[in-house]
């Protein structure tokens, strides 16, 4: 019997087509009747009986060459409705023309002119009626949400309106949605879908005193990550553990929004920071009909490039990765992304440091832009490990370089760090000596623009703390921290990408460009606030523990060092480096090479010391 019931495509057409033929027909003879007040002549009987079947079969027509048998009854929307009324017109249109034609050659009409008129509304007031029925029924006369979860949807808008409406249509959905919260001031006493909004995020205390609000869905796109925290603090000063949150313009770039999207609210919600602005027709310039490559792209910077810079069209996307798996499952998502649209994906398995294998990477791809994102990041580990280090991030970033120069690559980006300045660690020394490279390359190099980005520390990250402070909280504790003071500058991953992308548009050549990360955090909050989201008190359920400063580690980074300042660019966000050191690229190249003949990590150390005189490791 259930699958006699179960719809398919072939009964919901049935369905329609049915129920169509039967309320078109009583549409024209009831135009009839309302024409005669109940009471009209054989004659018109006749005309009545003679012309209803073509009438409802050209209507049937109309509707089926507009898609209204493909449709599913449980989302009808009024793009249905328009489809319905222009099919409806336009057979009115041709009525009318028929009427008129008889009139003409046969001194009378078909049918009453009125006839027509009243057919019309009746027919598109009946089958819109039919159409939206199951709606009705579903969220407004039988809105079954006792059993349901009363949510607070914070944000009146298209986003918010969107969600409610999927949430009545599925009664198998566990929130409903009982109220909104939004700060617009003109939507004060509206109802949506007939659900109350309030107005002011300022009154959540009192909206959530008033009503029995047992979870929140935050799906306002502009929401501030301050009011993303007051709002956070209210729900949980109430009881309210269900807290989550939709998508932010970043992650649903061209994508239509749906419930299942809906994800619970993590810490990088609660710090990140405004939606930035960028130039995507600038940046769109830059990338479309180009082939792009992305060394380390199975990280988590370099996977993010992959996955945004689809939305700019380029020809072709290399993914340059060492990890086969991860560039394996990179790939796999990046088809998924491309589906419809022409940039080839090309995943590529090999070690920036490899020459040869780099060098048969550009004879085979035309290479147009570089991201380059593959080095050690790991600032402890390889405190440990300095000639793994200076190995890749040093050696892989200058061989990577002279190939791209004597291929023609218009544009290498570089993805520096905060750790680069006044570097007290091997990882933040080799990463300032890789922005060395770059920018003596660029005034020896006449077709290839290298440019340097550096930020401080992504959110959520493999290696991060917020990974590594979930397991231990998961695990009971402690939370370890190296110091109560402690602080770092964070910005999340889709943020940094869409600024890399915007200075490396705007770059000329030459630039380390530096991001304005905002206020630095305390790694402390970030441990407290992980903890509450787990419906735990920090200190109480878990205990944070302080270890002290690990090697290379320092209490606050800096994004400039004090010798070099900046300039000023078009984009408040970007800043430019003003370089204190000029190096002459042969000298430069002289200096890496010797580093690399040292025996031990001694002799590695204090050659970087000499080339980098601000490391003070």
């Amino acid at each position: 019997m259930s699958n006699i019931l179960r719809p398919t495509q072939i009964k919901r057409a049935l369905f329609f087509l049915i129920g169509d033929l039967i309320l078109l027909t009583f549409s024209y003879y009831l135009s009839f009747l309302l024409r005669f007040d109940f009471n009209f002549s054989h004659d018109f009987v006749f005309q009545a009986n003679i012309t209803f079947i073509p009438v409802v079969l050209i209507k049937i027509f109309l509707l089926n060459l507009f898609g209204q048998y493909k449709i599913s009854w449980k989302f009808v929307s009024l793009s249905e409705f328009y489809k319905i009324t222009v099919s409806f017109f336009i057979f009115f249109v041709i009525f009318f023309a028929v009427d008129i034609l008889f009139l003409m050659f046969r001194d009378t009409v078909l049918v009453p002119r009125s006839i027509p008129i009243l057919d019309f509304i009746i027919s598109t007031l009946l089958i819109c009626t039919f159409r939206i029925s199951k709606r009705i029924y579903n969220e407004i006369l039988f809105t079954n949400s006792s059993s349901r979860t009363k949510t607070l949807i914070v944000g009146a808008n298209t986003q918010g309106e969107r969600i409610a409406r999927e949430l009545l249509r599925d009664e198998k959905q566990v929130f409903y949605p009982y109220c909104f919260i939004d700060n617009d001031i003109t939507k004060k006493g509206v109802m949506i879908s007939n659900i109350p909004v309030y107005v002011g995020y300022e009154k959540i205390y009192e909206i959530l005193d008033k009503n029995i609000i047992e979870a929140v869905i935050i799906a306002n796109p502009s929401i501030t990550h301050k009011e993303i925290r007051e709002i956070v603090e209210a729900a949980k000063q109430h009881n309210i553990n269900e807290i989550k949150i939709a998508p932010s313009i970043y992650q649903m770039r061209d994508r239509t929004l749906d419930v299942t999207d809906i994800r619970d609210i993590n810490v990088e919600d609660l710090l990140a920071r405004n939606v930035v602005q960028v130039e995507n027709n600038k940046i769109r310039d830059m990338v479309e009909n180009r082939s792009v490559l992305i060394t380390g792209a199975g990280g988590s910077i370099g996977s993010e490039i992959a996955r945004q810079i689809m939305q700019f069209s380029p020809v072709r996307i290399v993914c340059f990765e060492i990890d086969e798996t991860e560039l394996f499952d990179l790939t796999n998502e990046l088809l998924l992304l491309n589906n419809g649209n022409s940039t080839t994906v090309v995943p590529w398995v090999g070690d920036i440091r490899n020459k040869s294998t780099l060098d048969n990477l550009f004879k085979k791809e035309k290479i147009d832009i570089i991201f380059h994102s593959a080095a050690y990041k790991h600032v402890p580990l390889m405190e440990y490990f300095p000639k793994e280090a200076f190995c890749t991030n040093v050696m892989g970033t200058y061989y990577l370089a002279q190939t791209a120069s004597a291929y023609g690559v218009e544009k290498f980006i570089n993805i520096s760090t905060d750790k680069a300045v006044s570097p007290t660690s091997i990882m933040g020394a080799t990463k300032r000596i890789s922005e060395m490279i770059l920018t003596t390359l660029d005034k020896k190099s006449s077709d290839t623009d290298f440019i340097s980005v550096r930020f401080g520390n992504v959110l959520g990250s493999r290696g991060s703390v917020v990974p590594v402070f979930l397991n231990q909280i998961k695990q009971g504790g402690p939370v370890t921290v190296t110091h109560p003071e402690i602080k770092r500058y964070f910005m999340t991953i889709p943020e940094a990408v869409l600024l890399v992308f915007q200075a490396a548009s705007m770059g000329e050549g030459g630039e380390v460009f530096v991001l304005d990360m905002g206020e630095p955090v305390k790694i402390v909050s970030i441990a407290e606030e992980l903890i509450k989201l787990q419906n735990l008190e920090p200190y109480e359920d878990i205990e944070i523990k302080f270890t002290g400063l690990r090697p290379g580690e320092k209490l606050f980074e800096e994004i400039l060092t004090a010798e070099e300042g900046t300039n000023t660019t078009t984009h408040e966000k970007i800043y430019i480096a003003r370089g204190s050191t000029e190096y002459d690229f042969n000298t430069l190249t002289s200096n890496i090479q010797g580093i690399m003949e040292c025996c031990t990590d001694e002799e590695i150390i204090a050659r970087i010391k000499q080339l980098v005189p601000f490391y003070t490791g």
